[in-house]
């Protein structure tokens, strides 16, 4: 479904939504609560969808890297390299959301205190639950993160095989992913109305707040991306890939221009090996490396995810604890290393986060409606991130030549 049609139709229901607001129109107003059923729908589909996506694409992600010691210097210090980058995109994306939201406008919590986890665990206790007593127990009763967690487990250990048994389950495990794209295309056509569902009755009760706390959002998120790579990325070039910031920076330009038009950090790659050659990286370094992070690497989309649980905690007036915030950190360091190959990947997988803090998963509508600009500028991100990465592995690795077996399809890396 085109993000052109989800935009009208969250357009559309905001605006019914702040009209019946502003004018206090009963018709108005009754006709934006009457549309929630098809809200409800919409997010029924899409949880009946993204447990068994998430857990199939974790699965694919972590089984395909293989054993990291397989991979040689170059792929070790690629995905250590990922892996340190991650995880300070998703603080740095929780800090930033944090401070824009002293300039949003307070807003009515858009749900009862009944759909809100009323009571979150401890750290100890968080941890504790990190592992299911049975999987398949957690899994019906929408507990995202220890089957993530029994996932992670799993596809570590079927990293262990022989090639002959390890095969078949990867093999089968791609083929269920695809079933599952299938399927969330199919859900995401009824999304334009879904979406109108879901932001009309919210704007109604919100008003004109939600509006300015949306764009508050947008703009804090675009420029969390740009900090991030100028206190993460640039340093990291210039003090351990051993390159002038400047020559970075203009040999990456037309990576981050296609990035940025792509959404796809693979429909990227063709740029990303030339603006390599320019910056001098070997070619063993760029056939490894670059291939590999744009499977794996997010950055980016990690930066989104972590601003979006804490705007979204605001907006749903939801308490975020500390354990909370280790459980997000957590679920969206996991879901930002795999995400999976449908449009606007990074809002679909949020839900574990979302899960963890006590946030109803029907906020993700909303975010679909809003996502095409953040979709955008956190793929440049990722790109620039890839490169960024091979330059600095390259000084690391010296640059060994070695073999990943596999190559990444063709997906966005929304």
């Amino acid at each position: 479904m085109s993000q052109i049609a989800i935009l009208a139709g969250l357009v559309l229901g905001l605006a019914l939504g702040v009209i019946a607001s502003a004018t206090g129109n009963e018709t108005l107003i009754a006709i934006a609560e009457a549309s929630a059923p098809f809200g409800a729908a919409f997010m029924r589909a899409i949880q009946m969808v993204v447990i068994p996506l998430v857990g199939v694409t974790v699965f694919v992600g972590v089984a395909k890297i293989g054993d990291p010691r397989k991979l040689g210097r170059l792929g070790g210090a690629s995905v250590g390299f990922f892996w340190l980058t991650t995880l300070p995109a998703i603080v740095l994306g929780m800090i930033v959301m944090r401070v824009a939201l002293a300039f949003a406008p307070p807003v009515t919590p858009p749900t009862v205190a009944a759909e809100v986890a009323s009571e979150l665990p401890g750290i100890v206790d968080f941890l504790v639950n990190l592992i299911p007593r049975n999987p398949f127990e957690a899994a019906a009763a929408g507990s995202l993160l220890p089957i993530i967690v029994f996932t992670v487990l799993f596809a570590a250990a079927t990293t262990t095989l022989p090639a002959d048994k390890r095969e078949p389950l990867i093999s089968l495990g791609e083929s269920v992913s695809d079933v599952l794209i299938r399927l969330v295309h199919w859900v995401l056509l009824t999304a334009p109305l879904g979406v109108f569902g879901l932001a009309a009755p919210v704007a109604a009760r919100t008003g004109i707040a939600m509006l300015q706390n949306l764009a508050v959002f947008i703009i804090a998120v675009v420029a969390g991306l740009f900090i991030f790579m100028a206190i993460i990325f640039l340093p990291a070039v210039r003090f351990v890939g051993k390159m002038p910031v400047g020559k970075f920076i203009k040999g990456t330009i037309g990576t981050y221009a296609m990035g940025f038009s792509t959404t796809s950090s693979v429909a990227t790659l063709p740029v990303m090996f030339d603006d390599a050659d320019r910056l001098g990286l070997s070619k063993e370094t760029s056939n490894l490396v670059l291939p590999l992070a744009a499977s794996i690497n997010r950055p980016g989309s990690a930066l989104f995810q972590g601003a979006a649980v804490i705007f979204l905690a605001s907006v749903y007036d939801v308490s975020v604890t500390p354990a909370a915030i280790a459980g997000a950190v957590l679920a969206t360091f996991l879901a930002a290393m795999t995400v999976a190959p449908v449009p606007s990947a990074s809002i679909m997988t949020m839900a574990p986060a979302l899960d963890t803090v006590g946030i109803p998963l029907s906020a993700l509508g909303i975010m679909l409606g809003i996502d095409r600009v953040p979709d955008m500028f956190r793929s440049a991100t990722n790109v620039v991130g890839h490169l960024a990465s091979a330059t600095v592995v390259e000084s690391l690795a010296g640059g060994e030549e070695a073999d990943l077996d596999g190559t990444p399809g063709v997906k966005p890396d929304s």
